[in-house]
């Protein structure tokens, strides 16, 4: 048996659908652990939220360098699971509109997001019988995470966010411009060169190493939604409309002064989406965490999860759900 043989016989996977709060709407939860364990703490248990694009199974699930972000969390002993809200993934589409000249009505805006999200954590919680659990996130679901925490601090162990939306100055690349469509659709052979142009030239080519592009992307399609064209994939367009409205319009959905749970940020130096000023303006107002920690990686982007140097990313995550609670608030 090969090594990535042997991982996978280790790894029990559990595939559900459970209900939101919207009948006939329901969201795909995809559980990973160690196949030997049963029982987890609440430290040991985590959720994964996915971002404005891509869904959980496409970020967390696709096996680049032999191991995908969730099989590295659960053989580190972690119970993991991943949500895809609504209209994303495997999860069901909501009513889609033809026309729209309401942007509040674009589907999948955050605050039904933050809605999804909680039906995941109650249901983990309920099911597992823990009064918590540790947030992982990433980029728009890191706003939808730290505007769930803010409210629900009783129910989050730690919070753990990668390259969160906070406030910019423009809607960045993910905004085409003009009047939204309901939904986008992202041609994943034109996003291979959008995703290495944030590097400098002389390192684009070394960011992802050879495969793992052709990997993420035949993952990521699997998952769907599929576009009209096979090679495109479909995501809606409230996440971007969130971004105008708020974040590019310098007004905060949420306040982070509001989250009090220990949190972990996680930034790369070529992230033109997520900039270093934007990442610092965040963290100096997580005032109310017991601790709070700001990991800079070199020679990452956006997507740096899944680039060559995903390792300091994932370890640093590790080490921080791993530490002990006992010791949380002495430094």
């Amino acid at each position: 048996m090969n090594v990535l043989s042997e991982k996978n016989a280790a790894i029990a996977t559990e595939d559900s659908f459970i209900p939101s709060d919207t009948a006939g709407i329901n969201l795909h939860l995809r559980r990973k652990r160690l196949a030997r364990v049963e029982t987890f703490s609440a430290e040991q248990t985590l959720l994964l939220m996915h971002g404005a694009t891509f869904s959980s199974g496409s970020l967390f699930e696709a096996p680049v360098g032999g191991a995908s972000f969730m099989d590295q969390l659960a053989l580190s002993g972690f119970d993991v699971y991943a949500v895809d809200i609504r209209g994303y993934g495997s999860s069901t589409w909501p009513p889609e509109a033809a026309e729209t000249a309401d942007p509040s009505t674009y589907p999948v805006r955050i605050e039904t997001a933050i809605r999804d999200l909680g039906a995941a954590i109650d249901h983990i919680l309920e099911h597992r019988r823990l009064d918590q659990l540790n947030l992982v996130a990433m980029s728009w679901g890191g706003s939808v995470a730290g505007a769930y925490t803010g409210k629900n601090n009783d129910k989050i162990k730690r919070l753990a966010l990668i390259a969160p939306v906070w406030l910019r100055q423009s809607a960045g690349r993910i905004d085409a411009g003009g009047r939204l469509p309901p939904y986008r659709e992202v041609d994943l052979l034109k996003y291979q060169d959008i995703w290495r142009a944030a590097a400098p030239e002389n390192q684009r080519e070394a960011l992802i190493p050879p495969g793992w592009f052709d990997v993420w992307a035949e993952t990521t399609l699997a998952v769907g939604p599929r576009g009209a064209d096979p090679k495109t994939l479909r995501a809606p367009s409230g996440a971007v409309q969130d971004i105008r409205e708020y974040w590019a319009s310098n007004r905060p959905y949420y306040d982070p002064a509001e989250i009090r749970v220990p949190v972990l940020l996680v930034h790369a130096e070529w992230d033109v989406d997520v900039t270093f000023d934007t990442a610092r303006d965040l963290f100096s107002r997580l005032t109310a965490t017991p601790y709070r920690r700001w990991i800079e990686i070199g020679q990452g982007t956006h997507m740096v999860i899944l680039e060559r140097n995903r390792w300091q990313a994932i370890n640093s995550i590790i080490e921080f759900l791993r530490e002990d609670p006992a010791a949380e608030g002495d430094g």
